[in-house]
């Protein structure tokens, strides 16, 4: 049974809302608290809606791509990787973190390249994703590519990974059966079934000697 008073409003998913003020939170004072080589963490005193006082932890990013390489036979361009804080080998997209005062698309191109051997003419952004928003402000852009050629690999010092190929039923069955639990993968999941059946159309540019242009879907 409700509590009265405390039914939900009804709402539309991403609407603007103008409640917003009642729920944001002011920051009073910032510190750092670690300066890392990869991360940086704050501690931050807020005031609360009510007017108590908080304090907020959280995990600076500079922010990171993530790309979905499509192949002409259902097949997708992949990696498996170990992750350490998890102590095992993931299958993920390829991604990587932007360097300052990179473009997100340049980044993905360099990514892909670097990490897989790939290199892409047609390349569309899908959208944005943040995996930790309750303690980091990393945002994660989303990118498609298609036209795939395969050349050299140029991976970073100490970087170590497999490049796969994985068909898009054998990815849909990894993320139901739990085996791909990296939420960004499984968002890109989601994202390539609905852009394969049509549902989300994207805005394709194909990309020459670093130049883009928009070309028409088809």
């Amino acid at each position: 049974m409700n509590t009265p008073g405390l039914e939900p409003r009804l709402a539309d998913a991403g609407e603007d809302q103008a409640s917003d003020e009642a729920l944001r939170e002011l920051c009073l004072s910032s510190e750092p608290i670690l300066q890392g080589g990869f991360l940086n963490v704050h501690r931050d005193a807020v005031r609360l809606p009510d007017g108590k006082l908080a304090t907020r932890e959280y995990v600076m990013h500079a922010g990171a791509v993530m790309i979905v390489a499509l192949l002409d036979d259902a097949h997708v361009v992949m990696e498996r990787q170990f992750r350490y804080p998890l102590g095992r080998v993931m299958l993920e997209m390829p991604a990587g973190k932007i360097d300052p005062f990179e473009a997100p698309l340049v980044c993905a191109q360099r990514e892909l390249r670097e990490e897989t051997g790939y290199t892409a003419s047609e390349w569309a952004r899908a959208g944005v994703l943040h995996n930790a928003m309750a303690y980091s402000n990393e945002s994660i852009e989303i990118w498609f590519a298609r036209g795939l050629a395969l050349g050299e690999r140029h991976l970073d010092e100490g970087e170590f990974l497999e490049v796969v190929r994985v068909s898009d039923a054998s990815l849909s069955r990894a993320v139901r059966d739990g085996q791909v639990t990296d939420a960004k993968t499984m968002i890109a999941s989601m994202y390539l079934e609905k852009v394969r059946s049509g549902a989300w159309p994207l805005a394709w540019q194909a990309v020459q000697g670093g130049v883009a242009r928009a070309i028409e879907a088809r």
